[in-house]
């Protein structure tokens, strides 16, 4: 307590958790656990949101936005999952209909339609009289469900380049929707639902240093390898040569120098950075820190166990 006072003077007060778990409350010199009370905290807009959603949109794109389909597949990964069921569905919808219509097409021109019943009559496709009929025998071929009363015959040579075509574009449309739709499922978003972080940070002594203070555990039985833990610092500056920065990006030293920064995960970590010459918090007193607009990223890296992810 006297070395903070020594450098801070009396602005550091010591830090202690309260008796009900509400919180962390400042005690002063000259308060005892009776007096302690909390001390009300003014919300204000993250940068990044807990869940880990920031807080930015792109304005002013102009004819920028034609970026965006020039990378389609993370495009349709990025989007909300309403949007991914509506693109799937209405794909699979519009390429059906064309299939089958090209199917009636042909029966059509080949006159299959009014000829369906003759008795020695060989159409391209057996038993294909109307657009009904035309798509059943579509998704016969498209889920491969096998052909019964419904075949193509080998007297169309039209009908199996489209039997080819057919083929081709399905396994074209599958491999991109489903491969987007499971990528989309299988992203680490919600694995970060049981990564469970301290509701509030501390500063406090440890091993004889000032030391910022925050824990982090993992809920799932399930390992994380190689996890690394990043903390960044986003603050507002503006330089000697007067050029404003908005969000300018610190780091914060976790242990990257010492490998603390690598985690075992299998039980909650308390993670530290110290307060040192080198930490932007240096010269930032306990008034300073209540006043001043900047947040602390935390950025938790590491392979799931179970998944690979």
């Amino acid at each position: 307590m006297s070395a903070l006072r020594r450098k801070f003077g009396d602005d550091y007060q010591v830090v202690t958790t309260s008796s009900s778990g509400s919180g962390l409350q400042p005690q002063g010199p000259c308060q005892g656990p009776q007096q302690q009370q909390l001390v009300p905290k003014k919300k204000r807009q993250r940068f990044v949101d807990k869940n880990g959603r920031c807080n930015v949109q792109h304005g002013n794109l102009g004819s920028e936005t034609s970026r965006y389909l020039s990378d389609l597949f993370t495009t349709l990964v990025d989007l909300k999952w309403r949007w991914n069921l509506f693109i799937f569905i209405l794909t699979y919808t519009v390429a059906w209909l064309f299939m089958a219509s090209m199917w009636w097409v042909i029966a059509y021109t080949r006159g299959d339609l009014n000829k369906a019943h003759v008795g020695n009559y060989t159409p391209c496709v057996a038993n294909v009289y109307n657009f009904p009929s035309a798509f059943l025998f579509f998704i016969e071929t498209e889920a491969t469900i096998g052909y019964g009363y419904r075949y193509i015959t080998d007297k169309c040579p039209e009908g199996i380049i489209l039997f080819l075509f057919q083929s081709i574009l399905g396994s074209i449309v599958d491999a991109f929707l489903i491969g987007c739709m499971f990528i989309k499922m299988s992203q680490p978003k919600k694995r970060a639902e049981t990564l469970m972080f301290s509701e509030y940070a501390v500063i406090s002594m440890r091993d004889g240093k000032l030391t910022l203070m925050f824990r982090v555990g993992n809920l799932r039985n399930s390992h994380m390898v190689s996890a690394q833990i990043r903390c960044k610092l986003l603050k507002s500056r503006q330089t000697p040569e007067g050029e404003f920065l908005p969000l300018d990006q610190l780091e914060l030293d976790v242990g990257f120098s010492t490998g603390a920064d690598q985690l075992f995960l299998v039980s909650p970590l308390t993670i530290c950075h110290v307060i040192d010459a080198k930490s932007p918090f240096y010269d930032l007193s306990q008034r300073s820190m209540q006043t001043e607009q900047f947040e602390i990223v935390v950025i938790l890296e590491g392979i799931v166990e179970t998944t690979g992810e």
